[in-house]
């Protein structure tokens, strides 16, 4: 499947296919670290329409991974180097396509001069990002529709890079 996938920056056209992932990856890839009723409330603090993931590009740098014409997987940042999103459709899961997305975003930010990326991660995401390295800052709760949710802050320093003069 990654050797199909083409990495790019988000378009318009891409929206309803990230509603579309978040929904199920949400629902579906998360089912064995949330009950149902977590899931679904998290899940229901995004609209899930092309309208609101589309104004999200509007509000976080976007980079998705399209495979057959479909975004499959996206990744969200802003501009102080957090990561506000990194899903990927669960059927292509574990695949390595939120992995080489997750270090795109990560290179483009060194590239920006920041020195460190922060997210909170589920508690699904978070045991592999520090295996790659990222260092735990500790376990928040988020409340999503009445809801308690459990996340991890984590962090790490990017590489520096020098700019050509």
């Amino acid at each position: 499947m990654i050797e199909r996938t083409r990495f790019r920056e988000a378009l318009p056209r891409d929206a309803s296919d990230q509603a579309e992932v978040f929904h199920h990856a949400v629902m579906e890839g998360a089912s064995s670290h949330y009950s149902l009723a977590e899931r679904e409330a998290w899940a229901a603090a995004l609209p899930r329409t092309a309208e609101a993931w589309g104004a999200r590009q509007t509000l976080y740098t976007t980079l998705v991974a399209e495979c057959d014409g479909h975004c499959i997987a996206f990744c969200e940042h802003d501009a102080e180097a957090r990561i506000e999103t990194l899903y990927v459709w669960p059927s292509v899961a574990r695949q390595g396509i939120g992995s080489r997305l997750l270090q795109l975003t990560l290179d483009r930010l060194a590239h920006q001069g920041h020195t460190q990326a922060s997210i909170e991660a589920s508690l699904m995401l978070a045991p592999a990002l520090q295996a790659r390295g990222w260092e735990r800052l500790g376990e928040e709760q988020v409340e999503r529709h009445g809801v308690m949710l459990s996340r991890v802050r984590l962090q790490i320093a990017l590489p520096e890079i020098d700019s050509p003069t």
